[in-house]
C-alpha cells in the first residue's frame, strides 16, 4: 500500500524527515510523535502535497505527486482548521466532490451520505461554518475525507479541540472503519488516543524513524531493557523477600504501607512465567499485577531515550 525508499524532505537547511525507509500493508497505523517530529511532512508526502528531496515515495504502487487518480483513492483530514467560514459544511463537502470529477447531483448526494456518518444534522450542515464549534469542524474535515469512499484514510490530529464525548464517537467511528477492512493512519502526539485504533505504530523523533510494527515487535526491540512490575499483595515484606534471590530480578523495593512490591526486571516474560509457582509455593495473596510496558507512552519514552543515548 505504501512504500518509502530512503526519503529526505529537506526545508532550506531545515530536514523534515530523514532518510525514511518503510513499507506498510494495508492495516491501521498509528503515527506517533511530538510536534515537530516530522508526521505532517511524512503525511504531505504520502498524499502528493510534497515532493521528496531525495527518494521516492510509492502509494497504491504509483508517485503520489502530481497523480489524480492515486488521490482519488486516499481521504485526507488535515490539521489545519477549516477557513471557508461563510460556506456550510454540505457546500463543502460537495464542491471537494465536484473537484474530483464526480457530477454535481451524486455528489450532493455523497455529501449528505458522508455528512450523516459524522452526525452532521440538516440544520447544521447547512448554515456557515464560521459558527461552528471546534468539534463540528473536525466532523465536516471527516466528512469530506470519506465522502469519495476512499480505500486509505489519513488523519492529522483528529482528536485536538474535540470534547470527550466527541473523541468517544471518533474512535468508535475510526474502529468501524478499520473493521470494515479500509485502511487508516491516524498521526497524534497524544498515545493513548491511538491506542484503541490501530494495531500497528510508526514512532517519529525528529524527522527519523525510530521504530515500526506492532506493540508487541516494538516490545521485542526492548527486550534488553529493565522494566518495572508492579505487585499488590498482602505481605509485602514476605513478597520481596522471595523475589530478591530471583535470577530475573535486579531490584526489589516496598510500596508504602506494605501494600505491594515494586521489581526491577530485565527478563519481565521470566518473572511473569514464574510468579505463580512463586505465590503457590509460598503462600502468598497477590492481587494485582501492574507493567510499566504495558502502556504505549513507556515504549515511546524508552524508544526515545536509547535514540538519545540516555540507555
Amino acid at each position: 500500500m505504501i512504500e518509502l525508499t530512503k526519503v529526505t524532505k529537506l526545508y532550506g537547511t531545515v530536514i523534515g524527515v530523514n532518510e525514511i525507509d518503510l513499507v506498510l500493508e494495508p492495516g491501521a497505523y498509528g503515527l506517533l510523535g511530538a510536534n515537530g517530529s516530522g508526521k505532517t511532512t511524512l503525511i504531505n508526502l504520502l498524499t502528493g502535497q510534497l515532493k521528496p528531496s531525495v527518494g521516492a515515495v510509492r502509494v497504491f504502487q504509483s508517485d503520489p505527486w502530481g497523480q489524480s487518480n492515486v488521490r482519488y483513492r486516499l481521504g485526507l483530514c488535515p490539521a489545519t482548521d477549516i477557513l471557508y467560514t461563510n460556506v456550510t459544511a454540505f457546500q463543502f463537502v460537495r464542491f471537494l466532490l465536484e473537484l474530483q470529477g464526480i457530477n454535481r447531483l451524486d455528489s450532493a448526494e455523497l455529501a449528505n451520505n458522508a455528512l450523516d456518518v459524522v452526525g452532521l444534522d440538516d440544520k447544521d450542515r447547512n448554515r456557515p461554518m464560521g459558527e461552528y464549534s471546534r468539534g463540528m469542524k473536525q466532523r465536516a474535515k471527516l466528512a469530506q475525507a470519506i465522502a469519495h469512499d476512499p480505500e486509505l484514510l489519513i488523519l492529522d490530529e483528529p482528536f485536538s479541540g474535540l470534547d470527550p464525548v466527541a473523541r468517544h464517537e471518533m474512535t468508535t467511528f475510526l474502529q468501524d472503519w478499520v473493521a470494515s477492512g479500509k485502511s487508516v493512519v491516524v498521526s497524534s502526539h497524544i498515545l493513548h488516543e491511538v491506542e484503541n485504533i490501530a494495531q500497528h505504530y510508526l514512532l517519529m523523533n525528529h524527522g527519523r524513524l525510530l521504530a515500526h510494527g506492532s506493540t508487541t515487535e516494538i516490545r521485542d526491540l526492548l527486550a534488553d531493557i529493565p522494566r518495572e512490575v508492579t505487585l499488590r499483595c498482602t505481605d509485602a515484606v514476605k513478597l520481596a523477600g522471595v523475589l530478591q534471590y530471583q535470577e530475573c530480578v535486579e531490584s526489589v523495593g516496598v510500596l508504602d504501607g506494605n501494600l505491594g512490591v515494586i521489581v526491577r526486571s530485565t527478563d519481565a516474560n521470566s518473572l511473569f512465567d514464574a510468579l505463580p509457582n512463586w505465590i503457590t509455593e509460598h503462600a502468598l495473596n497477590v492481587t494485582e499485577v501492574e507493567s510499566s510496558d504495558e502502556s504505549l507512552n513507556w515504549i515511546f519514552d524508552t524508544l526515545l531515550k536509547m535514540h538519545q543515548g540516555e540507555i
